[in-house]
Parts: structure tokens; C-alpha cells; sequence
């Protein structure tokens, strides 16, 4: 568990954007942290000189350990990498975000290190090409331990009726249909199986459910100290950027209300099912999709600094309600519907 303070920090630097398709909120808090390394991004439709591209929204989370070097680089780049990639352009959104953010991650490596110590993909010496930065080397002969830290990445892209989810790491997204949680995306934590497999191959192992006995989490953007194998590809690093890529097709008339991005300081401390419970009583109450942020994050605040650390991290929410070209009242309707789960638990009920 990262550092603390003898008091938490419940400032909330909270947006809201609203379009006839969307509307979103997003909030992030510090806490008990002695400082906030959460970045987001949120797009309700992606800049494009193509004017035949189809409209495409991005929302992403990014919660940093070990500085905000990575989390903050991330929130800023990972959009315009995801959009030069030649995939994006084809249509095949799947391969443009897993490509996108190995691409950002060696960048990311170059500029903070000064070299890229991995063999890059297994698709190639550099099917991800040209990554240079203020002229450095990619392929030096070792090196890239400098520590900098890292950042998780959950990132969303929307077009039509498909959801896009690329995860590295541990935080979430979660889809409510009709008050059912969904998960759109797979923890990655060092015990499981394949994640294990991998950091023992490549020479690393796990003590105390953690990378090495310190990273609590198996992928990751940045940590390059766990990079460093010059015999591997990015996908075979100790702990890898390579992102889970998942594809939904959304039935925004019929089912689908909103979508829930959060870093773990939210996750750890409720589960899927309650953060939905929680996010769509209180929008079928017609409270404000901003104050709904920031509710659910002081709900996951400790009230002090407990043992095991449960609500103590930095938190971060971004909560995407489909409109379909309706109206923020039509939402609170559909969000009033019986849920085939059963009715939320009281402590969540507003």
C-alpha cells in the first residue's frame, strides 16, 4: 500500500460533457494518498480530418503507481495512438487499440529511459514502426531499469452499437443492462494462471500474490524495471503492456443504461454488482450524473486508515449514460425498470 496522510484529501476534480448520444461524468479524488496519480481522458467523439469516418467516442482511466509520469503521458497520448494506427483506419478497432497501446508502452519506454530493451511484438522486429523519440536508440545492446513507475490502462471506445474494451492491469469497466452488472474486462493479477506462467517464463516470480513480491498487479503500462529481457517481446516481459481487447455489441434501446470506468480504489472496495446498484438508483431518482461521481467515490472513502487499506487509495469514476438521442429524464425511466437481479441493497439506495 502506497504512502498516506493523516487526513483524507476529498477534493473531487469532477467534468461532466453531454451530447445527443452520451451523457458522461467523470471524478477523481485523492484521499488518503499522499498524492493523486490517477489520470482519465474522456472524448465524446474522437477528432478526425476524415469526414467519412464514423463517429467514435474514447474513455479511458489510468491509475498510476510510482509517480505520474505514465498515468498522465498515457491520458494525454493514448487516444492519437489508437487513431494513427493503420488498423483504426481499416475498421478493426480491436487490433488498433491492443496495437495502440503496446505502441504508447514503447514510446513511453524510449522517453523515460532512453532505450527500448525488449524485442518489441512477436509480430515483428517492429510491426508497431517508427517508435523514436528526441532521436534515442531503440535496440540497445541492455538497460531499461530506470524506475518511473507504471499505470494501469482501461480504455473504451464506442461506434454504432459496439463497445471496444482494452485492459492492462486492474482497473475495470463495467455495463449496466437493465441493473445487471456486466464486466467488460478481466482483472490482471499475478496469480492467475496465465499471468503466473508468463512472469515465471520470463524470469521473474510471485511472492505474496504480488510480481517479485511488490507489483500487485501483472500488466501494466510502464514499470520498465520489468521489461528489461532483450530475449522477449513485449508480450513475454516479466510484466506486460499487452492489452485484453474485448468487443460488445451494445442494445442501447433495449437493455443497455450506462458503462462504469474505475480505477481498483473503487473495485476494491464494492463489487460490480453494487457499483451498478449504486450508479442507477440514484439515476432513476434523477440525481445529477456528477454528484452520482462523487457520492460513489466518498461511499468508497474510509472513514480512517484501515489495516488492510480498503478504501484508502486514490479513486477515480467515469460513468457513460446512453441517451440514443433521448433525453437525461428518458434515462431515469429506463433506470426505474424492475432489474432482473433483484432491488439494491439498502446501504446503496440514495
Amino acid at each position: 500500500m502506497g504512502q498516506l496522510i493523516s487526513g483524507p484529501v476529498t477534493f473531487k476534480d469532477t467534468k461532466v460533457w453531454q451530447n445527443s448520444q452520451f451523457s458522461v461524468a467523470a471524478s477523481s479524488m485523492q484521499g488518503w494518498r499522499v498524492r493523486m496519480e490517477d489520470a482519465y481522458a474522456c472524448f465524446l467523439n474522437l477528432p478526425t480530418s476524415d469526414s467519412l469516418s464514423p463517429p467514435t467516442a474514447y474513455f479511458a482511466v489510468f491509475d498510476g503507481h510510482g509517480g505520474t509520469k505514465i498515468s498522465e503521458y498515457a491520458a494525454t497520448n493514448l487516444h492519437t495512438k489508437i487513431m494513427a494506427e493503420p488498423a483504426y483506419a481499416k475498421g478493426d478497432l480491436v487490433g488498433a487499440m491492443r496495437s495502440g497501446v503496446l505502441r504508447l508502452d514503447a514510446e513511453m519506454q524510449v522517453k523515460f529511459t532512453g532505450h527500448l530493451s525488449h524485442s518489441n511484438t512477436k509480430r515483428s522486429p517492429f510491426d508497431l514502426p517508427d517508435v523514436e523519440v528526441e532521436g534515442r536508440s531503440l535496440f540497445p545492446s541492455s538497460g531499461g531499469g530506470v524506475d518511473v513507475g507504471g499505470s494501469t490502462c482501461i480504455a473504451l471506445l464506442l461506434r454504432g452499437n459496439h463497445a471496444y474494451c482494452a485492459n492492462c492491469g486492474d482497473s475495470r469497466a463495467v455495463l449496466s443492462r437493465q441493473g445487471v452488472a456486466e464486466a467488460l474486462s478481466v482483472d490482471h493479477k499475478p496469480t492467475m494462471t496465465s499471468e503466473w506462467s508468463r512472469i515465471v517464463a520470463a524470469g521473474g516470480w510471485v511472492a505474496a500474490n504480488r510480481v517479485n513480491g511488490n507489483l500487485a498487479l501483472s500488466r501494466a503500462l510502464g514499470d520498465f524495471v520489468y521489461k528489461r529481457n532483450s530475449t522477449l517481446s513485449a508480450e513475454e516481459q516479466i510484466v506486460s503492456a499487452e492489452p485484453d481487447v474485448t468487443q460488445c455489441e451494445l442494445k442501447v434501446t433495449e437493455t443497455d443504461e450506462f458503462i462504469v470506468l474505475g480505477c481498483d480504489g473503487i473495485w476494491d472496495v464494492m463489487t460490480n454488482q453494487e457499483v451498478i446498484s449504486f450508479v442507477r438508483s440514484r439515476l432513476a431518482n434523477g440525481r445529477p450524473l456528477d454528484l452520482i461521481c462523487e457520492e460513489l467515490m466518498m461511499h468508497c472513502l474510509a472513514p480512517n486508515c484501515n489495516p488492510n487499506g480498503l478504501g484508502c487509495d486514490n479513486m477515480t469514476v467515469v460513468i457513460i449514460c446512453f441517451l440514443n438521442g433521448g433525453t437525461y429524464d428518458d434515462l431515469k425511466q429506463r433506470c426505474s425498470r424492475l432489474c432482473p437481479a433483484g432491488p439494491a441493497v439498502d446501504v446503496l439506495s440514495p
